[in-house]
């Protein structure tokens, strides 16, 4: 466990993903693909399971893993640093409102969520964990700071990834510890287009019987065919001025507690932005 550098704490829909694969370009640093949730939801397998997904770092490479729900875990925060009491903490933060909107959407793209999005998203109808409370950003990141202090903590915004994402990309390496290196072009392809063609939740419940049978010929011409006969735009419902507005109330104690706990302006937060996107994908 001593061997583990850093981890990348979250938060979702906060392009946490591109950071990872700018950091797996690099082959001084080692990082699963997926995220392992030991700390907030797998802990009970113990550690001899964690330690076997970093089985493949080689002597000399950093290591570290990322795990967006160590940020919303009660206990995460307190389990890192009883075993990992050496590590840097990375944490990448949007905007609460548009990470609210886009977990609601990718929750409806799942069919997991209905179309009413104020029964959602609206604050006056009670806060969602899930979509509302998980942009609360200043008081998940309380824990990690209480008990690593706040220099291991480096606080970066989504939209450092958008507007400069070199600079973005060297205020990491500087935090590890690693050589300024040029970002690399793959590192926005892992990231989910929400646009993209999906067939709809409930034919693709009545098709999960199938799924073991059509695996072998997912990506095979015939199977993108047929799936293109069926697979539809989603059209998402629209997060309208007066809900905008609602949310960014909500949010804007929590906006200024994060302002002071980082030592950023956060100003540009407090007016109505469009949804931003990196490559045309959405984070």
């Amino acid at each position: 466990m001593s061997e583990i550098d850093f981890v990348i704490i979250g938060a979702a829909k906060s392009a946490t993903t591109w950071l990872q694969t700018q950091l797996q370009a690099d082959p001084a640093v080692y990082m699963p693909d997926p995220e392992l949730h030991y700390f907030s939801r797998e802990y009970d397998r113990g550690k001899d399971w964690y330690l076997s997904k970093f089985k493949e770092a080689s002597n000399g490479r950093l290591i570290g893993e990322k795990s967006n729900s160590y940020l919303y875990s009660p206990e995460a925060a307190a389990r890192l640093h009883r075993d990992l009491p050496q590590i840097r903490l990375i944490a990448q933060l949007r905007n609460p409102v548009e990470r609210a909107y886009s977990s609601y959407c990718m929750l409806f793209r799942r069919g997991e969520v209905g179309p009413n999005i104020e029964s959602y998203l609206d604050p006056s109808r009670g806060e969602n964990m899930q979509i509302l409370g998980s942009g609360n950003f200043h008081s998940h990141l309380e824990p990690f700071i209480d008990l690593y202090g706040r220099d291991r903590l480096l606080i970066l915004f989504f939209d450092g990834v958008t507007r400069d994402p070199d600079a973005q990309m060297l205020r990491v390496r500087t935090h590890l510890g690693l050589p300024p290196r040029a970002i690399a072009q793959v590192g926005s392809q892992k990231v989910k287009d929400k646009t993209a063609p999906l067939v709809p939740p409930t034919m693709r419940r009545r098709l999960a019987w199938l799924k073991p049978i059509v695996r072998p010929l997912r990506g095979s011409a015939p199977f993108e065919a047929a799936r293109g006969l069926v697979a539809r735009k989603t059209e998402y419902p629209q997060l309208t001025k007066e809900l905008r507005d609602r949310l960014g109330e909500y949010y804007q104690p929590s906006v200024e507690a994060l302002e002071r706990l980082s030592g950023q302006s956060l100003h540009h937060w407090y007016a109505n932005q469009p949804k931003q996107h990196l490559n045309g994908a959405t984070m």
